[in-house]
């Protein structure tokens, strides 16, 4: 007697599956969104250079992936409205990168979680326990693995010895051109467009954070 093949098993087998698809969507998003809001951190050298591939990459993927959710939709007559998962899951995360401050939360992270550690390294600036250490350059500090890892591109910091005190740059990013970016540390009363990085040309973006503490860039 010839063996017959439940239904049921036939049914459940040859059902659609939405899985793969949202697995795919939920790892595109997060990759998104975790690269917007740290991309400024990875701008320095030599993870700009990792940003040049990855950034084209994650964008076609996110493109590719919108795509192929909006074929999915079509589904959902003949499927059930879990078709309509991968699609909602792009348009979240198109929306968080277009009104989400991503940058400024993880700029304010940054800034929380290393202020104590900055501060103390600014008092021994000032105290005069700290010196620009470096022969090629005598605003730089190299603080290297003695102190906790307070700046971007090497745990180095720049110094600007005014009459006041000293600004104190702490770096977020350093790119290639000389570009920057930093949180610095201005003296009682002093103007941080007076430090000596912006002579020839004022700070692109400059954002006070709390009094003596500001998030500059070149």
């Amino acid at each position: 007697m010839a063996e017959t093949t439940s239904p049921t098993i036939i049914t459940a087998a040859a059902r659609p599956s939405v899985r793969a698809a949202l697995v795919a969507a939920m790892a595109i998003s997060a990759a998104t969104l975790v690269i917007a809001t740290f991309e400024l951190s990875m701008a320095d050298w030599p993870s700009a250079f990792v940003l040049l591939g990855l950034v084209p990459l994650t964008a076609l993927s996110f493109i590719g992936g919108g795509l192929w959710s909006m074929t999915l939709l079509l589904r959902i007559r003949n499927h059930g409205v879990k078709f309509a998962a991968p699609f909602l899951l792009y348009a979240l995360t198109l929306t968080l990168l277009q009104y989400a401050p991503l940058e400024q939360i993880a700029l304010q992270r940054n800034f929380d979680w290393h202020r104590a550690n900055r501060e103390r390294i600014v008092a021994l600036v000032e105290a005069g326990e700290l010196r620009p250490n470096v022969d090629y350059n005598k605003n730089l500090i190299a603080l290297g693995d003695r102190e906790a890892n307070v700046s971007a591109g090497g745990n180095d910091i720049v110094v600007d010895p005014v009459e006041k005190g000293s600004y104190v740059l702490f770096l977020t990013s350093r790119g290639l051109k000389h570009y920057f970016s930093g949180f610095l540390h201005v003296p009682d009363g002093a103007d941080p467009k007076d430090f000596f990085e912006f002579d020839d040309k004022p700070p692109s973006r400059l954002v006070r954070y709390d009094k003596g503490w500001y998030f500059v860039a070149n």
